[in-house]
C-alpha cells in the first residue's frame, strides 16, 4: 500500500481547490456588483436557496468519506468500489429532489419575504442551477472518492482548471456581447452550468484512466440496491446532511430574512458572505483531511494515532481561525471596496465583516470537530446541537433583535444582528462539540489499550 500523504500536505492540496471553488462565488459577487447593484441582491438571495439545497444534498456525500477511507486503510479495494456504485442510487434521488426544489422557489421566496420585484431574476437563476445539479453531485461522489484514497490532486486540478472556464463565461454571459443580450445574475447560472457538466466529462476519463483507481474495480455493472448498505449510508449520511443543511441554511437564510431591509443591505451581506464563505474554506479543508487520516488509521486498527491526529487537527483550526479573522479585520475596508463601486455599500460591509471574523473563529473549531466526529460515527448528538444553536439561537436570536428587539435591546433594521447572534451560536457549538470529541477519543483510545494489553 502507498504510504499516505501528511495530513498537512493533504489539506493544502484541498485548500488551493476548494478556493478556487470559491473563486466562483467571488467572481459572481464581483461581476454581478459591478453589473447593477439589484442583479447583486437578485445573486445574494439566489445563491442562498442554491447553497441551501446543494450543501445538504452533497452532506449525504461527503459523509462517505469516513466508510472509503476506513475501507482504504484495512486493504479493501473491491469493497470501495462496489459502495461506489451504491452510493449512485443515492445520487439519483438525491438530484431529483434537489432538482424539485430549485425548480419550484416561490414558497420559499414568499415565507421570507423576498421583494417581488427580485423574484423573477433569483427564479430564472435557479431554474438554470437545477439543471446543473446532477452532474455537480456526481463531481461530489468522485471527489469524495478522490479524497478517501489519498488522491485529493486528482480533484484539486480539475478545480483549478474549471476556474479557468468560469471567470471569462460568467464575464461574457452577465455582461453579454458577441450577440448575447446581458443576463444579469442567471448569466453566471448558465456559467456555473457549462462548468458543471465540464467537470464531470474531465472526471469520468479520469477514473477511467488513472491507474489508482483501477484496483477498486469501479467499472463493474452496477449491482441492485443493496439494502444492508444504503441503510448503513442513511445512518451516517442522513443525520450528516441533516446537520449540514441546519449549518448552511442558519448562514444562507440570513440573506432571505436581511433581504427586507432593501436593496443596500441584502448586497453588502453578499459581500460580508461571501468573504465567509472563503474563510470557511481552510477549516474545511483541514477537516476533510483530518477525518481522512483519521479514518484510515482507524480502519488500520491503529485508535492512539487516529487520536492523535484528531487532537493536532483541532489545534491548527482553532490556530489557523484566529490568524484568518485578525487578518480579516485589519483588511476589511480594502476588501469590501475590491467587491463594489457603491460607498454606502462598501461602507456597510466593511462594518459587518467585524462580525464575520468573530465568526470565523468559532466556525473554525466546531468545522473541525464534525467532520472527525463523523470518524467516530457520532453524527445524531451534532444534529441537535446545530437545530437547537444555529437555528434557535443565532437565527431565531438575530431574527429577534433585527426586527423585534430583545430585552430591552433593538430592533436594529441592520444585518449586524443576525452576524452577532450566529457567532455567539457558533461559539457555543464549538464548546460542546469540541466537548464530544474528547470524550470520543477517550472511549476509544481506552478501548485499543484495553485490547493491547494482557488478561
Amino acid at each position: 500500500m502507498r504510504k499516505r500523504s501528511g495530513i498537512a500536505q493533504h489539506a493544502l492540496t484541498v485548500l488551493v481547490g476548494q478556493l478556487a471553488v470559491m473563486a466562483f462565488g467571488v467572481t459572481d459577487t464581483i461581476v454581478t456588483g459591478r453589473y447593477s447593484q439589484d442583479s447583486l441582491a437578485a445573486l445574494s438571495i439566489g445563491s442562498a436557496v442554491f447553497v441551501s439545497v446543494y450543501v445538504a444534498v452533497m452532506g449525504l456525500f461527503q459523509a462517505l468519506l469516513p466508510i472509503w477511507a476506513e475501507h482504504h486503510g484495512a486493504g479493501r479495494p473491491v469493497a470501495i468500489g462496489a459502495s461506489v456504485r451504491q452510493s449512485l442510487y443515492l445520487w439519483l434521488a438525491a438530484s431529483l429532489l434537489g432538482m424539485a426544489v430549485l425548480l419550484s422557489p416561490e414558497p420559499i421566496l414568499r415565507a421570507t419575504e423576498v421583494p417581488p420585484a427580485l423574484r423573477g431574476e433569483v427564479r430564472s437563476y435557479l431554474a438554470i442551477l437545477a439543471f446543473g445539479l446532477p452532474p455537480a453531485l456526481l463531481f461530489r461522489i468522485y471527489s469524495t472518492l478522490s479524497q478517501a484514497v489519498d488522491r485529493p490532486q486528482f480533484v484539486t486540478w480539475l478545480q483549478m482548471g474549471s476556474l479557468l472556464l468560469k471567470v471569462p463565461l460568467s464575464l461574457w454571459f452577465t455582461f453579454g456581447g458577441a450577440g448575447l443580450a446581458p443576463q444579469g445574475a442567471p448569466g453566471c447560472a448558465w456559467a456555473t452550468f457549462a462548468v458543471n457538466y465540464a467537470l464531470l466529462a474531465v472526471a469520468l476519463v479520469m477514473l477511467r484512466r488513472q491507474g489508482a483507481f483501477r484496483p477498486l474495480a469501479l467499472w463493474q455493472p452496477i449491482e441492485r440496491p443493496d439494502s444492508v448498505q444504503h441503510k448503513h449510508f442513511l445512518r451516517l449520511g442522513l443525520p450528516a446532511a441533516l446537520s449540514v443543511m441546519v449549518e448552511v441554511t442558519s448562514f444562507t437564510l440570513m440573506a432571505l430574512f436581511i433581504a427586507r431591509q432593501g436593496v443596500l443591505a441584502a448586497a453588502a451581506h453578499q459581500i460580508a458572505a461571501n468573504l465567509a464563505a472563503v474563510l470557511y474554506m481552510v477549516p474545511l479543508s483541514l477537516g476533510i483531511a483530518v477525518s481522512a487520516h483519521v479514518s484510515f488509521c482507524r480502519g488500520a486498527g491503529d485508535e492512539g494515532q487516529a487520536a492523535r491526529l484528531a487532537w493536532k487537527g483541532f489545534l491548527a483550526a482553532a490556530l489557523m481561525g484566529c490568524a484568518l479573522a485578525t487578518i480579516l479585520v485589519i483588511a476589511r475596508k480594502p476588501l469590501s471596496a475590491l467587491y463594489t463601486t457603491n460607498a454606502d455599500v462598501a461602507r456597510l460591509a466593511a462594518r459587518l465583516l467585524v462580525w464575520v471574523a468573530a465568526y470565523h473563529v468559532a466556525d473554525a473549531m466546531q468545522t473541525l470537530c464534525i467532520f472527525v466526529l463523523r470518524s467516530y460515527r457520532i453524527t445524531l448528538m451534532p444534529l441537535l446541537v446545530y437545530g437547537v444553536l444555529l437555528w434557535g439561537l443565532g437565527l431565531g436570536g438575530g431574527y429577534a433583535l433585527a426586527y423585534h428587539g430583545w430585552a430591552g435591546f433593538g430592533p436594529w433594521h441592520s444585518p449586524a444582528p443576525f452576524w452577532g447572534a450566529s457567532a455567539a451560536a457558533l461559539l457555543l457549538t464549538a464548546t460542546a462539540f469540541a466537548g464530544l470529541l474528547l470524550l470520543a477519543l477517550r472511549a476509544h483510545t481506552g478501548r485499543d489499550e484495553g485490547k493491547k494489553s494482557p488478561s
